[in-house]
């Protein structure tokens, strides 16, 4: 039996009204040894050798033809791409533009750094067929304490005591969970206070008054 959950989705539009979407409650994740095991309790004819032999054969050849640029369509499963980007190891570089004089990528600057899958029809019906929903959880949106502006006040005086500010700082001080003080804080808010700078990146990515605003 499967649970699901109902969250309240951000009025974006500011209709006035509240919109929620479900989900699928996670109960665990399976490895590879436990997925070979279920598959042998409904197949019994195919040993787990023979099964963990075959699916490491699938993925390999999987990755061999999704590396030669092909799709590869399995029925009753899905369709996989392979997906471009910049290589990790060249995190400094900007992607191409089509504007005269600018710099051209090579293929050394490029790498898959994903696989796209879209599910088959054919999937989908047969989880639909085998899954039984029970109510699970509500999950309402944390309405923020402080308006964006008594935010970035807060932030302002918290940085003229303590000199830097992390993600987990800026939450704590505003009541707000992590990911949703990461997003404040990335999208934007050092250009709306004006007198906010970061350093570093990610998760280690530090955040400044300006020093003529640190010494106010």
């Amino acid at each position: 039996m499967a649970r699901y959950i109902k969250k309240e989705m951000p009025d974006i539009q500011k209709s006035g009204t509240t919109k929620v979407y479900y989900r699928m409650q996670r109960r665990e994740t399976l490895d590879f040894g436990e997925f070979i095991h279920q598959c042998h309790i409904y197949h019994q004819l195919c040993t787990p050798a023979i099964l963990q032999s075959t699916m490491i054969a699938v993925c390999e050849q999987l990755a061999t033809e999704l590396a030669k640029g092909n799709n590869v369509k399995i029925d009753g499963l899905g369709t996989f791409h392979a997906k471009l980007g910049l290589n990790s190891y060249n995190p400094g570089r900007k992607m191409d533009s089509f504007e005269e004089g600018t710099h051209r990528l090579n293929a050394m600057s490029l790498g898959v750094t994903g696989v796209g899958f879209k599910a088959d029809k054919e999937l989908v019906r047969n989880v639909n067929g085998k899954c039984k929903l029970e109510r699970g959880s509500e999950e309402r949106l944390r309405k923020p304490k402080y308006t964006k502006a008594e935010r970035i006040e807060r932030a302002i005086s918290y940085l003229r005591k303590n000199v830097l500010m992390h993600v987990r700082d800026y939450a704590a001080l505003n009541g707000l969970s992590y990911s949703t003080a990461y997003r404040e804080l990335h999208n934007g808010l050092r250009g709306e206070s004006g007198v906010i700078t970061s350093r570093g990146s990610k998760s280690a990515r530090a955040y400044y008054l300006e020093p003529k605003d640190a010494e106010s």
